[in-house]
């Protein structure tokens, strides 16, 4: 069943040409009735900075929520002060220099802001290679992705004319890029938006799938669009309605317009990858050094306040949710393993005799070197980076994974915490730890201590919020969710203990066993693998919902 089309508006380079920009939006809504979102491709400000000090002081209102990219200019930088993901005025929200936003109705708009250059680093005018691979890579091996709603960038991909129709312009301002064409080869987007070169080119839509060969897919279109206000009055404002790709009927979503093109990208090795150098993960971590020693506090079962209130911050923009603390402002470091993943469940890596339950999304395997006897790890079947990044249905397996669990330790009369470290790992994987029922009451302090000790900022949020709203595509973190119902977040920007989920378990008010912090002294014989994952089979089958 078909989902509710969202109606959406997108502006090429405004320039600073805001009262332009806006006076046309509000003549098409008073025509038209409210849009419910205006996305701007292309640098949204100028060089005279008057016009825009009046939307940030509320003198001049914004008519409808925006999202912009970053600038293809140095001189441009001044207005971007603020975090990525912050609104920059009422209504003005920069989205970042690379990344994925999902609203609150299931549209998913994929951006890369500024021009190619993969010589320079740290030029928020510019993208390399790896702010590209971090759009493609958690997606790249999926065989489940469909695709993207939308993709804006300023730069015009690389040989987006071939078998269209030619632009209508002498020649090109700015180098077209070869990453963006991967990017859009990879994430499929129903539409990809450009600006920077001044005209409107409106392309035929082509296939994103080799008839006779594969499935039949979505097509893609792509649009670049003129400046506003420009003299010669060329289209800088497009207009269309469209229903999220999650939401929409599959036969509907296929359908092939008599004017489709073969797609005009082939694969490129543009943004292949190098294996991480921080090594590879295998149900523990496999190059993490002992834990962190030297703790700032006297007594090691002392609790402190820790952590602060998280902050959910969302506008309600006429149908789309938008979010400060929006984007991490370092790219994605941890992009798809150039090797088999040591946890794609059809990897001939995995220790097929850990895993202790299957379905078709999601599985469960024992943690080798576990804390306890059944400490486990829920993981994807498929590549998935992280929990944010993981498909709807992925994330409700998982979801129905931790129901069982709980009420299977319930039954033995304990707890169970479960934590996520979304650094320096190639897939999805959450521990899953059993803890006795008397420590419950002292999870949370003993969380918030541990990370007041090591000059971590984990913070509280609410019991009900979805991860997905909170932390972007992409940006690392420490997630757990505690056996009293607590949800406790640390977006990490630098340093950050790998064994820090570990950590705060096995102090003395939880499980008590500090020497077990690091997993080298918990390994054990194949056998004794063996044996506990068939208890843990055994065990666990009256609560396994696979058997329901």
């Amino acid at each position: 069943m078909t989902g509710k089309p969202l109606k959406m508006l997108v502006s090429g380079d405004v320039e600073g040409h805001f009262r332009t920009l806006y006076k046309r939006v509000e003549t098409i809504q008073k025509k038209n009735g409210n849009f419910d979102l205006l996305l701007c491709v292309g640098d949204f400000f100028g060089t005279d900075m008057s016009a825009w000090s009046r939307y940030k002081s509320g003198a001049l209102k914004v008519p409808i929520s925006t999202l912009i990219l970053g600038p293809t200019k140095s001189e441009l930088g001044i207005y971007y002060s603020g975090e990525e993901g912050e609104e920059l005025c009422e209504g003005v929200t920069y989205l970042g220099r690379q990344g994925k936003f999902t609203g609150s109705s299931g549209l998913q708009i994929a951006y890369l802001s500024g021009l190619e250059d993969s010589s320079t680093k740290g030029d928020d005018c510019k993208f390399s290679a790896t702010d590209a691979r971090a759009l493609t890579a958690p997606v790249v091996n999926d065989p489940g992705f469909k695709g993207i709603d939308i993709l804006i960038t300023s730069q015009w991909p690389k040989d987006v004319e071939k078998y269209g129709s030619a632009p209508k312009r002498d020649r090109a301002k700015y180098p077209p890029s070869a990453c963006i064409a991967e990017v859009a080869r990879v994430l499929k987007p129903r539409y990809h938006f450009a600006g920077l070169e001044g005209i409107f080119y409106e392309r035929q839509p082509y296939r994103n799938h080799q008839v006779l060969l594969e499935p039949a897919r979505h097509v893609t279109r792509f649009v670049a669009l003129a400046n506003a206000g420009n003299k010669d009055k060329i289209k800088y404002l497009y207009a269309f309605n469209i229903v999220p790709l999650s939401k929409m009927d599959a036969a509907e979503l296929v359908k092939q317009p008599e004017d489709v093109t073969e797609c005009p990208y082939t694969p490129s090795s543009v943004l292949a990858s190098k294996q991480e150098e921080e090594g590879q993960q295998f149900f523990y971590d496999m190059k993490a050094g002992p834990p962190t020693r030297g703790r700032k506090r006297g007594q090691h079962g002392e609790r402190g306040g820790g952590g602060g209130r998280g902050r959910h911050e969302g506008r309600n923009g006429n149908g789309e949710n938008r979010h400060r603390d929006f984007h991490e402002k370092k790219p994605r470091r941890d992009a798809q393993p150039a090797g088999p993943c040591w946890f794609c469940l059809g990897s001939p890596e995995v220790e097929k005799h850990l895993v202790v339950s299957v379905s078709d999304k999601a599985y469960l395997a024992l943690a080798k070197g576990g804390l306890v006897p059944d400490h486990v790890l829920i993981l994807p079947v498929h590549h998935h980076q992280s929990l944010v990044s993981s498909p709807e249905d992925v994330v409700q397996q998982i979801d129905k994974y931790k129901s069982c669990l709980r009420k299977m330790f319930r039954s033995q009369g304990k707890g169970i915490v479960f934590f996520e470290r979304n650094f320096r790992t190639q897939h999805l994987q959450i521990q899953a730890v059993p803890i006795p029922q008397d420590s419950i009451v002292d999870i949370k302090d003993t969380f918030m201590s541990c990370a007041e000790s090591e000059n971590i900022e984990l913070a509280e949020i609410p019991k009900h919020s979805d991860l997905k709203q909170i932390v972007p595509d992409g940006a690392p973190y420490f997630y757990a969710e505690l056996p009293t119902g607590e949800k406790c977040l640390h977006r990490i920007s630098k340093h950050f203990p790998l064994q820090f989920g570990r950590e705060a378990v096995c102090e003395p008010p939880i499980l008590n066993m500090p020497e077990r912090v690091d997993w080298r002294n918990c390994k054990l014989e194949q056998d004794e693998e063996k044996e506990l994952a068939a208890k843990f089979k055994a065990n666990f089958r009256p609560f396994d919902f696979n058997f329901a």
